[in-house]
Parts: C-alpha cells; sequence; structure tokens
C-alpha cells in the first residue's frame, strides 16, 4: 500500500504591517514577492529596504558602478509599485562588500522604528550552503544578520542608538522574523493567486536576466514544488521566528490566568 505524504497547514497568520530586508535589489523578488503580494491585497503595509544599490551586478567590468546602481534602484522602485509596497529605501552599502556592523545596524533600526512593522522578512543568517546546493552570497548572508540583530535586540532596546529615541524613534518591538531562502522552512505561504505578480516584478529587472523566461520558469517551479507542502498551485516557505505574541493572544493569556487564580 502507497503511503501518501501528510499535508501541511497553510501559515494564515498576517501581519498589519511587514519591512523586507534584502541586500541587493532584486532579491525581494526572488524572494518573498508572492507572500508580500499576498498580504498586501488582503490589507497589510509593506515597506523594502535594500542594503546595497547592485552597483556589483554586472558582468561588464567598464560599466560606471554610480550608472549601474542608478538603473538597478529604478528597477527596484518599478517592481516594488508591482507588488504594492509603501517604499523603498536604499541604505547605498557597497555591493559585495556589505558588512554587519553598527552603523548599518542603526540605519536598519531607524528603517523599523521608522515603519514600525509587526513583522520583518529577511533571509536566514545561518545559510551559508543552501540545502539543494549553491553558496548563499556574502551580502545576502550580511544582511540577513545585519536585520536579525537590528530586529533583537536593537530596535526594541531604547537604550541602543539612543539619539534616535530622542529625536523621535522610540523603541520598537517587531513579533515575527520570515526567514526567507532558509534550509529549514517550516511555515507556507500560498502565493497562488500572486505568482504571476512575482513573476511581473521579476520582470522589471531586466539588467539582471540574461535568459528571462528560464529564470521565470525556475522560480514558478519552486513556487510549484513548495506549493505541494501545503496542497496548493503555489507557495513560498520561510522559516518563523516568533518573538512576540500577539497583543490580543496576550489578552487571552492573561485572561485565562486570572479565570483559574482562585478567589482571595
Amino acid at each position: 500500500m502507497e503511503m501518501t505524504e501528510e499535508k501541511a497547514a497553510a501559515h494564515s497568520w498576517r501581519p498589519g504591517r511587514f519591512m523586507v530586508i534584502v541586500g541587493h535589489p532584486d532579491d525581494a523578488d526572488f524572494g518573498p514577492a508572492g507572500a508580500a503580494s499576498a498580504w498586501i491585497d488582503a490589507g497589510s503595509k509593506g515597506w523594502l529596504v535594500c542594503c546595497t544599490s547592485g552597483d556589483a551586478g554586472g558582468e561588464d567590468p567598464t560599466l560606471d558602478p554610480l550608472e549601474l546602481a542608478r538603473a538597478r534602484e529604478e528597477e527596484q522602485r518599478r517592481a516594488a509599485e508591482v507588488v504594492g509596497y509603501e517604499g523603498v529605501t536604499f541604505l547605498h552599502q557597497p555591493d559585495g562588500a556589505l558588512v554587519n556592523d553598527l552603523p548599518l545596524r542603526e540605519m536598519l533600526v531607524r528603517e523599523i522604528r521608522t515603519f514600525a512593522p509587526d513583522a520583518v522578512m529577511c533571509g536566514d543568517p545561518e545559510v551559508v550552503i543552501h540545502g539543494g546546493g549553491g553558496i548563499n552570497h556574502t551580502d545576502h548572508r550580511a544582511a540577513a544578520m545585519a536585520a536579525v540583530d537590528a530586529v533583537y535586540p536593537a530596535a526594541r532596546n531604547p537604550m541602543a542608538f539612543p539619539w534616535l529615541a530622542k529625536n523621535g524613534l522610540p523603541a520598537h518591538r517587531v513579533r515575527r522574523l520570515y526567514l526567507m531562502w532558509s534550509n529549514q522552512p517550516d511555515a507556507w505561504i500560498d502565493v497562488s493567486a500572486t505568482a504571476d505578480r512575482k513573476i511581473e516584478a521579476l520582470r522589471s529587472h531586466a539588467s539582471q536576466l540574461h535568459d528571462p523566461e528560464a529564470v521565470f520558469a525556475r522560480v514558478r517551479g519552486r513556487m510549484a514544488e513548495q506549493g505541494e507542502k501545503i496542497g496548493v498551485v503555489a507557495a513560498e516557505g520561510y522559516r518563523l521566528v516568533v518573538l512576540d505574541q500577539d497583543p490580543a493572544e496576550n489578552v487571552e493569556v492573561a485572561e485565562m490566568v486570572a479565570a483559574d487564580k482562585p478567589a482571595s
């Protein structure tokens, strides 16, 4: 008798506000564009942060890096409009030389405290070698670790970069992290309705697509593969880290505890 694999349940939690933090223009569209589009369609507000502007992302060493960066920023802005983000921030760090240092952490904390997201989507900082083979780009690793360090503890600690709080950006608690491109996904988001939008966002990155249709086929194949995990046409998989329960859940827990207390 042939055993059938039990399907996981589709992840249903949705943030009111979320931020995507990546290393380069196009990372967010190869990454969480499907889930981001689905959340935005359902009423969430999203913001994208690119640590670099992709100034080293070309095959021609005679290209002017500043011109390439300008072109890639414009491509990312077009893609962000397709997805529906409220806006995009470019931190203008060096492509290929991104470092998780205090200046980058401060910039990310400033972004987090300004937009005040409930959730942050970023890479999985523990991934050096992808499960299916291939090395995770050094900028991807640096951006992921910087995002995690900015979320916890820095953004929620009023004494981290105290001048931010003194200038109107108080501590903010991000409640969840969604780690993309992880070797340990445990949450799958249904993107069946937004898979085409992810492809359309990717299409904006003309400078990076030498064989667009082959790229799109691979991306669609990956979404279909992830969709099988939860029995849908297309999905994206994430490693979920819950830092704080939702306020409503905290109220429920408090009420349950109060109900169990003996009368004084």
